[in-house]
């Protein structure tokens, strides 16, 4: 592997805390303005709380990378597999919310 790679995939974690930490400050500015009752604003909680999850995973791989913790990298795929179980849980909400107001 060239060095660009290498020094690539060190700091592409860090990045991605990066953009998760603006993305988290994002959701609670929307979270804190004033809305009207009739909002459906659920599945937007349920997608916040994947991003958390998804925080809590590069934390953890970030602290792996530099031998601070030591877990397997298998718990990777639980964190995954519980966004994935929370997007679509999103979407079927929404999708039922849909259909009783339409």
């Amino acid at each position: 592997m060239s060095e660009f790679l290498v020094a690539l995939g060190t700091v592409g974690p860090v990045y991605n805390l990066i953009f998760v930490i603006i993305a988290i400050v994002l959701f609670v500015k929307m979270f804190s303005v004033p809305r009207k009752k009739n909002i459906y604003i659920f599945p937007w909680k349920l997608i916040f709380i994947a991003l958390l999850v998804y925080t809590a995973e590069e934390i953890l791989t970030i602290l792996r990378m530099h031998d601070v913790i030591n877990i397997p990298i298998h718990i990777n795929g639980f964190f995954e597999l519980f966004m994935i179980i929370t997007f679509i849980y999103a979407l079927l909400t929404l999708k039922d919310h849909v259909k009783k107001e339409h």
